[in-house]
């Protein structure tokens, strides 16, 4: 065999390499689609991506996507880098794919450090929530006023919520007992990712001054 019946040959085995990891890849990516729409809701890709409290979705979309665009690379560097070295008998042409690899992995891991990094250090209820939670207390008839309020997701489906809340006057601490079970039920109905609830009762002095 010839050296460039040789070289043929491996390449072509490397392109059926690369068709096959495109393959299984793309199966991938579809579970993982499919998976995500399930809890995607009307969001957009990017709003789920960047939304989203259970991290493995996003990970593996963005993961399966930046494999497929890589092995696009390579297949594509394969043929241009080849021909591009006979042509000008210049090799650099066959590491330029390889490059464009490796600058998509270190964009797809500064997007996930971006989006990801908040729930390694404790992100608090999206703004529609935190409304949700605050009609939810504004709604109540006992309820003065919300002094102020803090959220904390423990987990993908856990929100932490704390909130000190200015009641009637006069308001004995059974009345401020059942109001506060109340408040709870009517909380957790508005977001149900809201399960661990701390209500303190306030001045609504307070609420004014902050």
């Amino acid at each position: 065999m010839s050296a460039r019946g040789g070289s043929r040959a491996i390449v072509a085995a490397f392109a059926a390499n690369l068709g096959i990891a495109m393959g299984l890849e793309s199966f991938s990516l579809r579970t993982a689609v499919r998976e995500s729409n399930l809890v995607r809701g009307q969001q957009s890709w990017v709003q789920f991506i960047r939304r989203a409290k259970a991290p493995e979705l996003p990970v593996v979309l963005l993961e399966d996507v930046a494999a497929l665009l890589g092995l696009s690379f390579a297949l594509v560097g394969i043929g241009i880098g080849i021909g591009m070295s006979v042509i000008t008998g210049d090799v650099v042409w066959d590491a330029i794919g390889t490059i464009l690899i490796g600058v998509l992995l270190v964009i797809v891991a500064i997007v996930l450090g971006l989006e990801t990094g908040s729930l390694l250090v404790g992100e608090g209820a999206s703004a529609d929530d935190v409304r949700a939670i605050r009609r939810a207390f504004d709604d109540h008839n006992a309820v003065i006023s919300v002094v102020h309020l803090k959220s904390l997701y423990l987990g993908p489906d856990e929100l932490l919520v704390g909130a000190k809340v200015a009641f009637a006057p006069g308001s004995s601490i059974d009345e401020v007992a059942a109001i506060i079970d109340e408040l709870e039920i009517a909380v957790r109905a508005a977001v149900q990712a809201a399960r661990v609830i701390y209500i303190e009762p306030g001045l609504a002095s307070l609420s004014a001054a902050g």
